[in-house]
């Protein structure tokens, strides 16, 4: 059968009960329509942004078949894949780096399904490869694909760039004491410290869902948020729109929101979202630098929610080796990467491979420093 492939320039034009068909209960809250039409419907991705959605659907009699998230981008944010250095390289040669193509969740580093579709993928990477051609586009890149997506896109000549992130597993613990039962004696001990000094402050903790979340409650949060990305000097990637937008899809995307009270009064937050099997911790803000807040706030917190609500992974995002020590064990993550040009790609390729020793080596070295019991090392 003939793919009827079409790029579009906004989710909206496409029906979200045609959409919703494509999704089962294994895909994260991410590569749903109601996320991604937020994201656009708030104006945090457009053109503006440096995210212009340039979407790939497979259209049969109007009925959606597949879909691949595609923007075109005009710059590096909210990406959490480093290029820099890639696009000054390019740039000294005379050549543009951007625009670039990129299929990524925007400001999500969260594997997902990017290509939805029972079909073979290779018909949407030639349309994708076909569009770099026309419009002398350089490079392509996927982020944090799903398993089946990485081993096509190897087969197909796109670069493998891997990285790390660090996940917690529930091990079928019945509560947190439980299991700081697999901790060596020293880390268990500063753990409960950690926690006692957010106790001894008389700060406790109010756990907002779709069953209770309000308006106001989105309110408070974005105080925080926006409050934790100043106090870097840097601009907050979300809106309240957004929020605003989540918190009336909440039934579909499932946010959950950890509050640190004290005396009465929400000082920060953590935001995450519920998967079918994974806890995804998203954003955090606070009104204050209080020692340990961010560590009970953004782990411990979800942590103990997962083992209450027997939820077997939290993902709580990139980077961090201070999660080693509480808990989070490190995962290999891989992005992939199209570039047009022979030149470039081989310049690429041997940068990647070099980077790829320098990772495998530093997860070596994650696994020595493992907090656990010898019977419970990674």
């Amino acid at each position: 059968m003939k793919k009827n492939l079409k790029f579009i320039g906004d989710i909206s034009s496409l029906k979200e009960s045609q959409y919703n068909k494509l999704i089962t209960e294994h895909d994260s809250p991410f590569i749903k329509y109601s996320f991604l039409s937020s994201l656009e419907k708030s104006g945090c991705v457009s053109k503006i942004t440096g995210w212009k959605s340039n979407h790939l659907v497979d259209l049969n009699n109007n009925n959606i078949e597949g879909f691949l998230p595609l923007y075109i981008k005009d710059n590096s944010q909210g990406e959490f894949i480093f290029d820099h250095s890639w696009s000054y390289a390019l740039n000294r040669t005379g050549r543009k780096y951007y625009p670039k193509l990129l299929s990524a969740i925007p400001f999500t580093p969260c594997e997902t399904r990017k290509i939805i579709s029972s079909e073979k993928y290779e018909t949407y990477i030639n349309k994708v490869t076909s569009f770099m051609r026309d419009e002398n586009i350089e490079t392509w890149h996927i982020l944090f694909p799903d398993m089946k997506l990485a081993e096509s896109l190897r087969e197909n000549g796109f670069i493998e760039r891997y990285g790390y992130k660090f996940i917690w597993k529930n091990k079928n613990y019945s509560n947190f004491e439980d299991y700081l039962n697999i901790f060596k004696s020293r880390q268990r001990k500063n753990i409960k410290n950690e926690r006692k000094k957010i106790a001894e402050l008389d700060i406790d903790f109010e756990i907002k869902d779709i069953g209770n979340l309000t308006n106001k409650d989105w309110d408070d949060f974005y105080v925080f948020y926006k409050n934790t990305y100043e106090q870097r000097l840097q601009r907050p990637y979300l809106n309240t729109e957004f929020f605003k937008y989540v918190h009336e899809c909440r039934s579909d995307l499932r946010p959950v929101i950890f509050f640190a009270i004290h005396k009465n009064k929400k000082i920060a937050g953590s935001l995450c979202y519920q998967g079918n099997d994974t806890l995804y911790g998203r954003h955090w803000g606070s009104l204050y630098d209080i020692d340990s807040l961010h560590f009970e706030t953004c782990y411990y917190q979800g942590i103990e929610y997962c083992i209450n609500n027997k939820i077997q992974n939290f993902d709580p995002g990139v980077q961090g080796e201070h999660k080693i020590r509480r808990g989070f064990e490190p995962q290999r993550t891989s992005s992939f990467h199209f570039i047009k040009e022979m030149d470039f790609k081989s310049a690429i390729s041997d940068f990647c491979v070099q980077e790829k020793k320098e990772i495998d080596r530093y997860l070596q070295e994650c696994e020595r420093y493992t907090p656990f019991k010898k019977e419970y090392k990674i």
